[in-house]
């Protein structure tokens, strides 16, 4: 019996220290991505280059097989298109170059997992920054999305395991994200594996503030009819999931969706730093981090009897989304599962702040129109017009405040 107890205990002590390692690692992963040097890591920059090369260095420290096309890179380019706003809507931007970097784990399997996250973000507050100041500043981007990517490589060097191998791995970290997912979008359409073989795809985009009450939410459930009871199994950690179906939203796993593939995104929601400089790697929760990886690596098992999951379509795609032209310029919580839209953040400037809204504020009527989620509101916005006025009703605690907005 003693025997045993040494036994158990050595394990146990085996366990721990390699959970240690893996917070380092995510930490490290984090906090290079995230670092000031790399200014922000804006899509063809030489920050962004700077992380590409990072991540492709640590591929290969894995053993991982370079699915690029050049190496680990998958090089792109975008012409974006001229403001049709501006002086001057003829006029023809220059090309951004981006690149993938890509790895395959090839354990022999006839499916293969694919597992991605973006590396990209804003550099000194491009196109998408909620920053209200004057002066330019380094938009670190350590939630959005150096914690993605930091999943993506700690799930890297746990799936050369040989109790993965019922699948083959491919890691990609996305360019081009926040441009509007480029790199995924070029990736789709441009693979460097037959996407055939491929099982499903999970995205990782802004997992690295996992907080206390474990909330997390997994959007694409309805992509695959196995999904949910696979999510359940592998919910050790009793976080609490919100879910929901569609498989098109604001991130790479979009991109695969569309061609047929299924998708989920792990998401740990919204937050007053998202897209501003203050997103820093000192607010990121590594051990979080690793929860989460405990759980992903617990739900590929979970799916490994399986055999080939079917893609299946879902009613909240792209073409049902409402289309608004007008926003109140407050951040959603996304995590948020009563009734109504709860206001996470309030952007100084913006219609809800002029009108005397707050963060915690719970919008449940805009106009005639009732709100009772995130559906009902865009539709909601939808109705209005630049320079409309509507009385918009709110829970403030225990009160109901209503003010009148401008949009």
């Amino acid at each position: 019996m003693k025997f045993i107890w040494s036994l158990l205990l050595l394990a146990f002590c085996l366990n721990a220290n390699a959970q240690k390692q893996d917070i380092k690692a995510i930490k490290e992963a984090v906090e290079f991505l995230a670092a000031d040097e790399l200014k922000g890591r804006e899509t063809g920059t030489e920050g962004e280059d700077k992380a590409a090369k990072y991540i492709a260095k640590k591929f290969k420290e894995m053993g991982l097989k370079p699915m690029g096309t050049e190496g680990y890179f998958q090089d792109f380019s975008v012409t974006p298109k001229a403001n049709p706003h501006s002086e001057n809507p003829d006029t023809t931007q220059e090309p951004i170059n981006g690149k993938n970097v890509v790895a395959f784990l090839d354990h022999g399997a006839e499916l293969t997992v694919v597992l991605g996250a973006h590396y990209d973000h804003l550099g000194m507050g491009a196109e998408g920054s909620l920053y209200a100041g004057k002066e330019q500043q380094i938009h670190n981007g350590a939630d959005d999305n150096a914690s993605g990517v930091a999943l993506v490589l700690a799930l890297a060097d746990e799936l050369s395991d040989k109790k993965y191998k019922q699948f083959n791995y491919l890691f990609i970290a996305f360019s081009g994200e926040e441009k509007g997912l480029w790199g995924s979008n070029y990736y789709s359409k441009n693979p460097t594996i037959d996407l055939e073989k491929v099982n499903y795809m999970i995205n990782f985009d802004m997992v690295g503030r996992l907080d206390k009450d474990k909330g997390l939410a997994i959007n694409g459930v309805g992509t695959a009819s196995n999904w949910m009871e696979n999510i359940e199994e592998a919910n050790t950690e009793k976080l609490k999931l919100i879910t929901s179906e569609s498989g098109v939203g604001p991130s790479d796993h979009t991109s695969f969706y569309l061609v047929n593939i299924p998708v989920l995104h792990f998401f740990t929601g919204q937050h007053s730093d998202y897209h501003k400089p203050s997103d820093d790697a000192d607010k990121v929760n590594f051990e979080g981090i690793a929860i989460l990886e405990n759980m992903v690596l617990a739900l590929i098992e979970a799916t490994e009897e399986d055999g080939k999951l079917i893609h299946q379509e879902t009613k909240a795609d792209k073409k049902d989304t409402p289309r608004f032209t007008v926003t109140l310029g407050v951040m959603p919580d996304y995590m948020f599962q009563g009734d109504g839209m709860r206001l996470d953040g309030v952007t100084d400037g913006r219609p809800a702040s002029n009108a005397g809204f707050e963060a915690g504020d719970i919008v449940i009527q805009m106009g005639e129109h009732k709100v009772d989620g995130m559906q009902t509101y865009m539709k909601a916005l939808s109705n209005f017009k630049k320079g409309d006025k509507a009385m918009v009703k709110a829970k403030r605690g225990e009160e109901i405040v209503e003010y009148e907005v401008t949009f």
